[in-house]
């Protein structure tokens, strides 16, 4: 009874264990350093990754198993139908019995293999060369994210400025619709007045179906859950001021993983090298075998006796021609080698490109951001002016149009300047290795 009832508290719990899990791997209000953090726990490409080098691990653990004894055993039971035929003097005998058993045990110790003395000099390089595919991954996937994350942000304040538009102009369209029909105006003012309003409102309604479109490439890049909402916050204070950036900051090439995975290739090749000039070498081995040797015509009799032998031996192999491939191997090696340092030498002026053209990127859109930013504020301004000049009847409709369009306009070249700006620091720090695990 306490064994069923147990096993019926845990039916009933199940389901809410379940939704306990899935809430907890779930973000309430996801910041940027959420996101990023959540996407380096659970994006698949990062896991994979992971993976990857546990894979890496036990191939080099599988590798210098080698060194270590290898111990067997071996067993045989054969019945001879006809036992052999030997001639001695001219006369035919047969020889042996008509049953025979073997069993062995045997030892093999490897003194000596440049296989296995490549795998243990290289363990350290290969293991860190899995360790900087990861990161590698980690980086780009930072960048994606960072980027991702700006690109909602800035789509939800145009959304929001946009609504804000709206009501204004939903204002100005009755304020206008109550001046035609009082026949201060004529109806061309109001109906101006709902083509802007018209316009507005399918520019939210296009930026609100952008805008579930970039949740989900966001949600994909960070592996989050399809069926959950994803509620990014950020503070707009923030935001702007993580625009600032040292643009005085120079390439330091170590910083970058594509220069450093080089030079974890790099010493692989070496090490390689030195492999292929060591094919003159032996291989050298120890063995060791202890063989019970069972022998009768009777096969209920056939364990009885046993007439073992024992031996210990060394084996040495040693290449003597192999038509030239040790020094085939080794120019190989040789060119490897010299291929990678032109790779090397290739990232480093790609690099210095990078960077120069992250930073261009990046002091344009600054430029171009903190122009827009006063744009913003002096189309406020004429536009309020303006208005007041509407309502007193000094200026025309059509101008209060005008500089309504023209604040729209700069509120949506802030909005995309800010993001430019955001984006293109992203960039530059990636350009500089500042983005690091």
């Amino acid at each position: 009874m306490n064994k069923l009832v147990a096993i019926l508290f845990f039916l009933a719990a199940a389901p809410r264990l379940q939704a306990q899990n899935s809430a907890d791997s779930l973000l309430p209000g996801a910041t940027l350093e959420q996101c990023i953090r959540y996407a380096l726990q659970h994006q698949p490409a990062v896991q994979q990754a992971g993976i990857d080098e546990q894979l890496n691990d036990y191939a080099i653990r599988n590798r210098l198993a080698d060194w270590y004894p290898q111990i067997g055993a071996n067993y045989s039971l054969q019945h001879n139908f006809q036992r052999t035929t030997s001639f001695f003097n001219g006369v035919a005998t047969p020889v042996g019995v008509t049953n025979t058993s073997a069993a062995q045990l045997y030892l093999n110790q490897t003194i000596f293999n440049r296989d296995v003395l490549l795998a243990n000099r290289t363990q350290g390089d290969v293991r860190l060369q899995a360790k900087q595919n990861t990161e590698a991954r980690k980086i780009d996937l930072t960048a994606s994210v960072s980027k991702a994350f700006y690109d909602v942000l800035t789509t939800r304040q145009q959304i929001r400025v946009a609504a804000e538009n709206i009501a204004r102009l939903q204002k100005s369209l009755n304020d206008a619709y109550y001046r035609y029909q009082s026949g201060v105006t004529d109806k061309t003012d109001y109906k101006r007045a709902q083509i802007t309003l018209n316009n507005t409102t399918a520019l939210k309604q296009s930026n609100e179906a952008a805008l579930v479109a970039k949740l989900e490439y966001l949600k994909n890049l960070m592996g989050y859950p399809t069926y959950a909402p994803l509620a990014v916050v950020y503070d707009s204070l923030q935001m702007e001021r993580e625009v600032a950036f040292d643009t005085l900051q120079q390439p330091d090439y170590s910083r970058r993983i594509e220069y450093r995975q080089l030079a974890t290739q790099r010493r692989l090749q070496e090490a390689n090298l030195l492999y292929q000039r060591n094919a003159f070498l032996p291989n050298v081995s120890a063995s060791l075998g202890y063989n019970f040797n069972f022998l009768n015509n009777s096969f209920g009799k056939l364990y009885g006796n046993n007439f073992p032998n024992s031996f210990v031996g060394l084996t040495a192999g040693i290449p003597i021609f192999q038509g030239g491939k040790r020094k085939i191997n080794v120019r190989s090696a040789q060119l490897q080698i010299a291929r990678l340092d032109l790779d090397i030498q290739a990232l480093q002026n790609g690099i210095n490109s990078q960077y120069a053209s992250a930073l261009g990127a990046y002091k344009g859109s600054l430029a171009n951001y903190r122009a827009s930013k006063e744009n913003v504020a002096l189309a406020q301004e004429v536009y309020d002016v303006i208005q007041l000049q509407y309502k007193a009847g000094v200026k025309t409709y059509l101008e209060v149009i005008t500089s309504e369009a023209d604040l729209r306009t700069a509120q949506i070249n802030y909005f995309n300047a800010l993001y430019q700006v955001l984006a293109s620091k992203v960039d530059a720090e990636r350009a500089l290795g500042l983005i690091a695990y």
